[in-house]
């Protein structure tokens, strides 16, 4: 279900407000039984200025940037972390996600790290696991951010099963060399750069707990 253009009202004010006036206008001119030279004047500055809140109004329908499309995603809330990790790395990720959740566009998160799951939260597919297709490989190999802005005009989002099928936008974030966060939008477009810039720095930051914490349990 989308949701409806927030600034709807705002881009038509213009359009409504200059037709009124002109209607106004007119009537009152065919109400009118003789004509003065001020009342003259004064049509002619209120069609001057009716013509322009028209026009800004059609302006606006074109220039103004529309909020984008939401809709509600399929799929359970729900909160999934793996049982075998160490406490300090639990909190870390319940700390990363809760901000992404609550600071983005973010309503579906993924935590794929050395080829396991390790935290799934926000709305969830019944899909619980991760298949690497190409677009993660990619984002593993080359350590550099994808996003896809328009999820469903892309033939690779058959490999994001795992979030929910309706999922609108996708950002697969690298965590050092060894995993990715993946986090799912439910609007198109509408992660901003100060957004993606936000989330490579909590995925730096999760690299680095990620690496300590998990290669001191593997020695162990």
């Amino acid at each position: 279900m989308t949701k409806s253009d927030p600034n709807l009202v705002l881009r038509r004010l213009p359009i409504v407000v200059g037709g009124l006036g002109a209607v106004l206008l007119l009537i009152n001119r065919l109400l009118t039984p003789e004509l003065t030279e001020s009342q003259a004047r004064g049509d002619v500055l209120g069609v001057i200025l009716s013509a322009v809140l028209i026009l800004t109004g059609l302006i606006w329908q074109q220039v103004q940037p529309r909020s984008p499309d939401t809709v509600q995603l399929i799929g359970e809330e729900g909160f999934v972390l793996a049982d075998d990790l160490p406490e300090a790395v639990k909190t870390e990720l319940a700390w990363a996600s809760h901000l992404l959740l609550t600071n983005t566009v973010t309503r579906s998160l993924v935590v794929f790290y050395q080829g396991k799951v390790l935290l799934r939260r926000g709305i969830l597919a019944p899909k619980s696991e991760v298949v690497l297709g190409q677009i993660l490989k990619r984002v593993l190999e080359t350590q550099k951010a994808v996003y896809l802005v328009a999820l469903k005009v892309y033939p690779g989002r058959i490999e994001f099963d795992y979030l929910p099928e309706n999922t609108q936008g996708v950002i697969c974030q690298p965590i050092g060399n060894q995993g990715v966060l993946i986090l799912g939008a439910n609007a198109p477009r509408s992660y901003t750069k100060q957004d993606e810039n936000w989330i490579a720095g909590i995925a730096d930051k999760l690299a680095v707990t990620l690496s300590s914490y998990l290669q001191i349990a593997s020695d162990n």
